[in-house]
């Protein structure tokens, strides 16, 4: 699936920037390519949609993240398999200012809420929903950048 198929749109984040109260970041995510395509990324091998549990969200920057204008590649992907679900541009100021805001609503929510959600749509229709707690973003070499990264208290890598 070519990244351009996919829009991102972030919604709940200017609240940490204006110390308003604290409200659940949300990534949206919406597709406009083969339906089917992606439906079959999401299936676990039972045939069930994969649960938030067995999904990975990523950030792999393509420049340095002090870089103006850096940019990057959001990915999910299944957690047992490693397979990518879904590949998109995205400009890593938006996605790093999405991490803390995330971080901030986690620590206001408590840790057995889902820190941000993900939006799932394939050509604006709903297509499923996850909470998620942890983001991991890594440079172009493939390192862990942690304290860039959301990443819940007692999660090891």
């Amino acid at each position: 699936m070519r990244r351009d198929y996919f829009e991102l749109d972030v919604r709940d984040v200017d609240w940490y920037e204006d110390d308003g109260d604290p409200r659940q970041p949300t990534v949206s995510i919406d597709f406009y390519g083969p339906a089917e395509e992606l439906r079959s990324r999401f299936l676990s091998t039972s045939g069930d949609v994969l649960a938030a549990e067995e999904l990975d969200v990523s950030f792999r920057l393509q420049d340095a993240v002090d870089t103006d204008d850096a940019r990057g590649v959001v990915s999910v992907t299944d957690r047992l398999t490693g397979d990518y679900v879904l590949e998109l541009n995205a400009r890593a100021d938006d996605v790093l200012d999405f991490i803390r805001a995330a971080r901030e609503y986690g620590r206001a929510a408590g840790d057995d809420e889902g820190r941000y959600r993900v939006d799932v749509a394939i050509e604006g229709d709903h297509f499923e929903t996850f909470e998620k707690s942890t983001f991991l973003v890594y440079d172009g070499d493939g390192t862990l950048l942690r304290s860039q990264s959301l990443i819940p208290s007692g999660v090891e890598l």
